[in-house]
């Protein structure tokens, strides 16, 4: 449990610089190397790792995905979007399939670019909350961190005292039914605490829309609940009780990062339409 708790506040810490540098290289860097990292604990755990130069093919596509909106904020490369550098990416897997396809079956090169492109996309929109939102970037990344953890939180405290139903035994035999929808009314409370907070004392150029960021806060729990399971089954086919040990006590990027892949998206529409808050 210390082992836990310390590794929790280096964690916070190293969490809370790097989004004081939100709009600096810092921060790209950063997220860049989170989605690498995640794509390696994936592909370790499903023995892909043994392809090292189409694993490495991969590792470029995830931090140039994520270090190009450093260069496009220089107003350099515009016109390199990700339509191009994707077909680039897939176009470099194929000739790998194409070249050595006798030594593994159909599946690896497929599963390479599905991994790569769907891990990307979700630590991308992570990395684009502080371009696109110049006014609340930091605010929506912390707001999207806490839709995917809090709502872990007060499922196993739900669970604890009123689990008696188990959600999925096989695949993630701790969670119950009863953790799950207490986790997701806590999770919509807790999201309006921290944006009540923000609008009230740190941003009030900003108009928040706090029955939306309720009703979506709850939604944000079953969306991260599928990251969370989806990464479970890998974890429980490949036979490994956690992803890596970069974080003592807590795991792997994948083991604290699943459910964060699933909402990161999720909140960046909401964001991007206006739908969770808007400049005054």
């Amino acid at each position: 449990m210390k082992v836990r708790v310390i590794s929790a506040l280096v964690a916070l810490v190293i969490a809370i610089v790097v989004l004081a540098l939100a709009h600096t290289w810092v921060f790209y860097l950063a997220i860049a190397a989170l989605s690498v990292g995640a794509l390696y604990e994936l592909f370790k755990a499903m023995g892909l790792i043994k392809f090292p130069v189409e694993c490495c093919i991969c590792f470029g596509y995830a931090a140039f995905d994520i270090l190009i909106e450093m260069v496009h904020g220089y107003n350099i490369l515009g016109g390199l979007n990700g339509r191009i550098y994707g077909l680039v990416f897939v176009s470099l897997i194929l000739l790998m399939y194409l070249k050595d396809y006798s030594k593994y079956v159909y599946s690896v090169p497929f599963t390479l670019v599905g991994l790569t492109l769907g891990v990307s996309w979700a630590f991308r929109s992570l990395a684009l909350m502080p371009t696109m939102f110049p006014k609340f970037g930091v605010f929506a990344i912390v707001l999207t961190l806490a839709g995917a953890w809090l709502a872990d939180s007060g499922a196993y405290f739900a669970g604890t005292f009123f689990g008696k139903h188990k959600l999925a035994p096989v695949i993630s035999p701790k969670k119950t039914i009863e953790g799950v929808i207490g986790g997701t009314v806590v999770n919509g409370v807790l999201l309006l605490i921290v944006a009540g907070v923000y609008g009230a004392f740190i941003n009030k150029q900003v108009d928040l829309h706090y029955l939306t960021i309720f009703i979506m806060g709850m939604l944000c729990s079953p969306i991260g609940l599928l990251g969370d399971l989806a990464a479970s089954v890998v974890k429980r086919q490949a036979q490994i009780k956690d992803y890596g040990n970069i974080m003592p006590g807590h795991g792997g990027i994948m083991d604290r990062f699943d459910s964060v892949m699933t909402v990161a998206p999720f909140m960046y529409w909401l964001f991007s339409i206006g739908a969770l808050i808007t400049i005054k």
